[in-house]
């Protein structure tokens, strides 16, 4: 079934076309097109196994770490094929970082969770240097108050809010263009999910932001487009507020209205 795209972003980041993920004999993914706005929330909702997450590791070439995984199809990062065989898929995942639904950060210190990954690029030519990513990041993320008289403690000792915000600091230390979510608060209690969502609203500014979620409620707060999937399919793209007031496709409807998830 073709996709009914309703409006398209006007300035690019991310295009999808005509992808496709196996999974050994699995057809995970049939044949999406979609174009991801820069510096702007898009959401990808659908029902559990509905391919929403698979796509979302496309972005950055997650499925690699999957055996028996296929993607095909082209995807590129500012007109650039991010499938290409000379590309460093490291450097890659530095410019489309991701945040897990699970908070993961590192069993160290708060301040070596953020500088990690500017000292594996050569981000920062001294220490004074390194010190003041960490700060912006943290400052990035929400959490320099909160922890900046805790920088030696371990990451792990944070709450679980916390802990998703240092990951979120960890993610935009390496100055990304793309950040990708997979469902970044669906471990998290409502107050800490409020505290993400307004974070989400402030790195828009800076950052094209892509993000799995399973509450259309969130999808509706944060995002200024939404895609819907089912079974594999991107069965409707728009504009959120269209997406969830009017959509086109009898599918969608029957999503947000609860008849089918």
């Amino acid at each position: 079934m073709p996709t009914v795209v309703n409006a398209s972003p006007t300035d690019i980041k991310v295009r999808g076309t005509g992808v496709n993920v196996h999974y050994g004999s699995k057809h995970a993914i049939k044949d999406v097109s979609i174009d991801i706005g820069a510096r702007m929330v898009t959401a990808f909702i659908g029902p559990s196994g509905c391919g929403k997450s698979t796509f979302l590791r496309c972005l950055n070439r997650m499925n690699d770490t999957i055996d028996g995984c296929r993607v095909t199809g082209e995807i590129l990062l500012d007109g650039n094929d991010v499938y290409d065989k000379s590309l460093d898929v490291v450097q890659l995942r530095a410019r489309v970082g991701m945040v897990f639904q699970k908070p993961n950060p590192f069993p160290k210190p708060i301040y070596d969770n953020v500088a990690y990954g500017p000292k594996i690029h050569g981000l920062a030519r001294d220490k004074a240097e390194l010190d003041g990513i960490v700060e912006t990041s943290l400052r990035g993320a929400g959490l320099w108050n909160e922890v900046k008289d805790r920088l030696t403690e371990s990451g792990t000792a944070l709450s679980g809010g916390q802990q998703q915000r240092l990951c979120i600091a960890r993610a935009i230390a390496v100055n990304p263009e793309v950040i990708l979510m997979d469902e970044p608060c669906s471990a998290l209690d409502p107050i800490a999910t409020a505290t993400i969502e307004e974070l989400i609203d402030e790195l828009r500014k800076e950052f094209t932001i892509v993000m799995v979620t399973h509450s259309m409620q969130q999808a509706a707060r944060v995002s200024q487009f939404t895609a819907f999937f089912h079974l594999g399919d991107l069965v409707e793209y728009g504009e959120t507020k269209q997406i969830f007031t009017t959509p086109k496709e009898q599918r969608t409807q029957s999503y947000i209205t609860g008849r089918i998830g």
